[in-house]
């Protein structure tokens, strides 16, 4: 189980940062902002579980979990330097026992999705973010996602990760999407782009 005990430690005031076993990075280091812009996304949805409730809430309750398993996944060096797995690490086996996201958690999302569009109706234009209060918080979880998604795939081309967070992140971002339309009452409330309206 994590323990913090003390909030400040003035080990980053030269601008620094620690990661999963000791190794420091500069805190505009990738790595860095890969993890940080997973937090933005995880605070994102708790703006809009506070306009939720019910089977939609359950479903961001669990993704705010797996956030942080994610959090945990990208500020771990990929092989990890500690040997010990963390609390509630996976069980997996083999030299890496690291917290890591794992298949079950992409195709949990995968299913969710199914579920949720098979109420909605097919689209005939792109939907502007809106329509509820929620579903406009949702589509910006939805944004922020997609940039952690951008920054771990720019991480990836510099040192190894793994690469069910960039599937994670990519499913991530497509449920927000399912899940604002199913909030914007299936879809009736949604707002169509029309192209070259003001024009």
């Amino acid at each position: 189980m994590v323990k913090l005990n003390k909030i400040y430690t003035r080990t980053g005031d030269k601008g620094d940062t620690g990661l999963v076993g000791g190794a420091r990075r500069p805190k505009y280091d990738l790595r860095v902002e890969a993890y940080g812009t997973v937090d933005e996304a995880n605070s994102a949805i708790g703006l809009a579980r506070l306009h939720t409730k019910g089977e939609h809430d359950d479903m961001l309750k669990r993704i705010q979990h797996d956030l942080f398993d994610l959090g945990a996944d990208l500020s771990t060096l990929y092989p990890p330097l500690t040997s010990p797995p963390l609390a509630g690490g996976n069980k997996r086996g083999g030299a890496d026992k690291a917290l890591r996201i794992i298949e079950s958690q992409v195709k949990r999302l995968e299913n969710e999705i199914d579920q949720l569009n098979a109420s909605l109706s097919p689209l005939n234009s792109f939907v502007l973010p809106g329509g509820t209060p929620v579903s406009a918080y949702l589509h910006l979880a939805r944004t922020i996602t997609r940039r952690a998604e951008r920054v771990a795939c720019a991480l990836a081309t510099a040192e190894k990760i793994n690469p069910l967070a960039i599937k994670y992140l990519n499913r991530l971002s497509d449920f927000l999407f399912v899940l604002a339309r199913a909030a914007n009452g299936n879809g009736v409330k949604d707002v169509l782009w029309k192209p070259g309206v003001n024009r």
